[in-house]
């Protein structure tokens, strides 16, 4: 029996597909910028069948690409452009296996898409606070192999802080069980943060034991006219600085950004004028039944203090859906608009607008006729930084600087103290510069890991760290 017939006995008639057609959309990433050939799209069903296909992809010497929803913009779930990797897709393994209210938690299979995670949670009357714009596509095993972040990082923390378990299937077949709901427990090693922003170099993780918060009482959502991204950042800490209610979003918007989302969300209205500033924030407390009167003074101190230009508050769930929707619509923008560079880096907070002062006139040497798409998360200092092509100009000729483009504007996050990716991954976008980032003790360390459990490099090879 051939190595591919074996595969395909393991996951039975309705698991594999290998017509070119069906493979393309497993194969190529969410840009449509990486990609490359796969003998096989494997959809096992069962942790028991993922173990049984990396045992015989250890024994045949096949490399593995572990893939979620696909939705990377660093090109780490699809193969490389040699390709020969085989894509392991989770897909099938989309049940929620476990909901125990008095421990706060739900055990789910890492094929659930986070949407499903989040309706599931909200049916028993709690919350799953990770939030992306991906939601509905995004799946729980390449969000915690990626460890994503999202908007609600400021109130809950990443990927890696929601999970308590995992189940991970290890390069040479052996599953590890590490299922447990256990908020403490000092034994040895976490091993689970090993795989957690492995983006799929260590192992497949295959189900997740995940923390639920309770259902916030009140919700409020204002979207912000601001002077500055100094005056953002200001009115961050200001903000923060009151006891009555919890900040879950504070989410920055450049005025390009917001005109582009506009304009894909077909001339739709936007909250306040995009005339009226620069900048634009949506804002998002939590807290009890007095929050509305709360929100209120608090602006007005902004306003008093020169920190907002102008504001409107949501004055119901659907209207602040709409303002959320605004924002999610940038990065669908960008795509739809064709040539942009996705920069995804952090800052220390007090240095974001150094950051996009200087990145912004960097740029604008290397391409001077430029629109800045700019956009992020300052609670957690996650600039979304996106030179987009002017709209005269050919995609593929102003992706002829987006190397150029991406060197200079990590120079200078690292150079401020930053990270050149802040909740994307590496993948194989970054790999390349991660050396010019880490120091050599740091990629010694990353290389003892993966040698020690992937010493065939089988298991996402050329992702993360370069092929060896």
């Amino acid at each position: 029996m051939t190595a591919l017939n074996r595969l395909k006995a393991i996951v039975g008639s309705h698991g594999w597909i290998e017509t070119p057609a069906d493979v393309a959309r497993y194969a190529t990433d969410y840009r449509r910028l990486y990609g490359g050939p796969t003998p096989i799209v494997l959809r096992p069903g069962s942790t028991a069948e993922v173990a049984s296909i990396v045992t015989a992809c250890a024994e045949a010497g096949l490399a593995i690409v572990p893939q979620g929803g696909n939705t990377s913009l660093v090109g780490g779930s699809v193969p490389t452009a040699h390709g020969g990797e085989v894509i392991l897709s989770l897909e099938r393994m989309n049940r929620i296996r476990a909901f125990a209210p008095s421990d706060a938690t739900i055990t789910v299979e890492a094929g659930c898409t986070l949407a499903a995670v989040q309706a599931a949670a909200a049916e028993a009357g709690q919350l799953f606070p990770l939030r992306l714009g991906s939601q509905g596509t995004c799946q729980i095993g390449g969000n915690l192999s990626t460890n994503a972040g999202g908007s609600n990082v400021l109130h809950y923390g990443n990927a890696r802080d929601l999970v308590l378990g995992l189940e991970v299937v290890l390069p040479d077949g052996t599953v590890w069980d590490g299922l447990r709901a256990l908020r403490k427990d000092n034994t040895g090693y976490n091993l689970k943060q090993l795989f957690i922003g492995a983006e799929g170099t260590l192992g497949i993780i295959t189900a997740a034991v995940l923390k639920l918060s309770p259902q916030p009482k009140a919700v409020e959502t204002a979207f912000l006219a601001v002077p500055d991204v100094d005056a953002a950042v200001a009115l961050l800490n200001l903000v923060k600085d009151s006891a009555e209610y919890g900040v879950t979003a504070f989410e920055l918007m450049s005025r390009a950004s917001l005109d582009l989302a506009q304009a894909r969300l077909a001339g739709g209205r936007t909250p306040l004028p995009l005339e009226a500033a620069g900048w634009f924030v949506l804002l998002e407390i939590v807290g009890g039944g007095t929050l509305n009167d709360a929100l209120m003074a608090l602006l007005t101190e902004a306003q008093d203090r020169g920190l907002l230009l102008d504001g409107v508050v949501a004055g119901s769930l659907a209207q602040a859906e709409e303002f959320w929707r605004l924002r999610e619509e940038i990065s669908d923008a960008q795509t739809a608009a064709g040539g942009s560079v996705r920069c995804d880096i952090a800052v220390p907070i007090s240095r974001m607008a150094d950051f996009i002062t200087a990145a912004s006139l960097a740029v604008r040497e290397i391409v001077p006729e430029v629109r800045i798409i700019a956009y992020g998360h300052v609670g957690d200092g996650n600039v979304h930084f996106n030179p987009l092509r002017a709209v005269e100009a050919a995609p593929e000729e102003f992706l002829r600087h987006a190397p150029a483009i991406s060197h200079v504007v990590d120079d200078i996050a690292h150079a401020l103290g930053g990270s050149i990716s802040a909740e994307h991954g590496v993948g194989q976008a970054k790999r390349d510069e991660l050396p010019n980032y880490k120091s050599p003790v740091e990629l010694d360390l990353f290389r003892l890991i993966k040698r020690a459990l992937d010493p065939r490099n089988t298991m996402n090879p050329g992702k993360l760290l370069a092929r060896s």
